[in-house]
Parts: structure tokens; sequence; C-alpha cells
């Protein structure tokens, strides 16, 4: 599935959509963010988390790795990757107690994770496109069908 994103708002709006979806997964929920620097993979997030509830600022987590949301019904953890030197770092971020019942782990450049994250359910493609972005979405598993349903449902 290919959408294209005219501007930020839009992606913020992607990241909405996924939203209502994903708080009705049992969970845990891993959603892969892909893309060059710049293609608008936080602003992805920042839609997914407003989308859940979360109204305060929503930080990159360039330089923490990780930020933590406790929301109402569910709890994220959106994590960039960028600067992990060694994908075991991510145990001493305590990736595994991330990955529980009823949460979601939003991954930025999951490449670098090597083999310490689980198969993506859903892996989102940002790209550059024109003044816009590119969206595409890959499923991987039931609950990545049907967050990339969600999202296709919305967008046409």
């Amino acid at each position: 599935m290919r959408i294209v994103l005219p501007d930020a708002a839009a992606t913020e709006r992607a990241g909405a959509r996924l939203a209502a979806a994903l708080a009705g997964l049992p969970g845990p929920t891993v959603i892969a963010l892909r893309g060059p620097l710049g293609a608008g993979k936080t602003t992805l997030a920042r839609g997914l988390l407003r989308g859940l509830g979360h109204a305060g600022r929503v930080r990159s987590p360039t330089f923490t790795l990780l930020e933590p949301y406790d929301l109402a019904d569910i709890q994220v953890a959106h994590l960039d990757l960028y600067r992990l030197s060694d994908p075991s770092e991510l145990d001493f971020l305590g990736l595994a107690d991330l990955l529980v019942p009823g949460a979601a782990v939003v991954v930025e450049w999951p490449e670098r994770a090597g083999d310490r994250l689980p198969a993506p359910d859903l892996t989102l493609a940002l790209n550059y496109d024109g003044a816009g972005r590119c969206l595409e979405a890959e499923a991987g598993t039931d609950a990545g069908r049907a967050l990339a349903g969600a999202l296709r449902s919305a967008c046409q």
C-alpha cells in the first residue's frame, strides 16, 4: 500500500489513523519506521501518540534512544536507534520489559537493532516525494494487517 502525504499535517494524521486500531490490539505490537533523515518518522509517531490521547510534547528520542508514554489504555515505547552503536545496548534499555501484552513499541531505524527486536507487526517506510512524503506499509502479522487496513480505509 502506498499513500502520498503532502505535508507534515498529513503525516501526523496518518499516525493518528493507526491509533484507534492499535489501542484495540492485545500486543505487544511492534511498528518499525524506516526512511532517511527528515522523512517524517518522528512526525508520524507524534500523530500516533496524539491519536492515543497524549496531549504533551512528543520528543524525538534521538539522544535518549527511548521515550516511554504510559497512556490511559496503552503503554507506548518510542525508540530512535539512529545513534545506537551496538544492538546489545538494547538490553540495557530494558527492551524485553517493553514487549508486554497491551503495549506498543514504535521503532525508528529498526535495522540498527540487529536481531534484538522481534519481527515487526507493521513496517512503515517514509520517503521523500517532491515537497511531501510517500508512506508505504507492509504488514508482517495479523495485527499488522489490522493496522494497515485501518490506515488504508482511512486514506481512501
